[in-house]
């Protein structure tokens, strides 16, 4: 069975809750999680698993959130970097689900690995609510998956790098590619604000089709 580290927590968002989905969801593939808040040791210790999932807010701009509401700057250390590169140098595979793009700004390299970042005065969102999602074809990730509807988040107007093949999109915004980091594989899910993004079937079959093919299993 392939083992996963779920990287979770932050501000803004019922990480606990869309973890506790994303260990049940990939379970269904044969993959097997653990859950942890703490990003930074769980990295700097260097995990043995086939693959890490980044479902987490932290980061050094905050947005402005208060400590009241779980607002705090977020370094990620340098054996924690090294540790997630040794793991996509071994042939890993990361799963970074939607507010990964916030994560880790003070590391350019993680903005370069995962295609995209959050531009702070420039990104936004619509209200959550039904989002009607395209999806492309022409990778085995989205192979069979036809146009889906979903609540959730459409995270728009990202730093996206142009290299950035979208696998699905909506409101003419990617939220969904694969890319390679050195032998490992990395797929951003731009999806997955809140648990209702997992009520979809498509969308659950989108992510278990990722990881899959981040472990190589498919």
């Amino acid at each position: 069975m392939a083992t996963n580290l779920i990287l979770s927590g932050g501000v803004a968002h019922d990480f606990p809750a869309t973890s506790e989905v994303l260990a049940d969801l990939l379970s269904e593939v044969g993959i097997q999680s653990e859950i942890t808040e703490d990003i930074a040791g769980a990295l700097g210790a260097g995990p043995d698993v086939q693959l890490i999932t980044v479902n987490a807010l932290r980061c050094c701009m905050d947005g402005g959130w208060s400590a009241e509401e779980g607002g705090s700057s977020f370094e990620l250390p340098p054996d924690a970097r090294a540790g997630l590169l040794r793991h996509l140098d071994r042939g890993g595979g990361v799963l970074a689900m939607h507010a990964a793009a916030i994560c880790f700004d003070d590391w350019d390299r993680w903005r370069q690995m995962l295609g995209a970042s959050w531009a702070w005065g420039v990104s936004h969102h619509p209200p959550l609510g039904p989002a009607e999602v395209k999806v492309h074809g022409g990778h085995p990730i989205v192979e069979g998956l036809g146009d889906f509807e979903l609540i959730d988040e459409v995270y728009s107007d990202l730093d996206v790098l142009p290299d950035v093949v979208p696998l699905a999109s909506a409101l003419g915004q990617p939220l969904v590619w694969a890319r390679t980091a050195g032998r490992g594989r990395l797929v951003y899910d731009a999806l997955g604000h809140d648990s209702r993004s997992y009520e979809s079937p498509a969308h659950r079959t989108l992510v278990k089709g990722a990881a899959r093919w981040l472990t190589r299993a498919g």
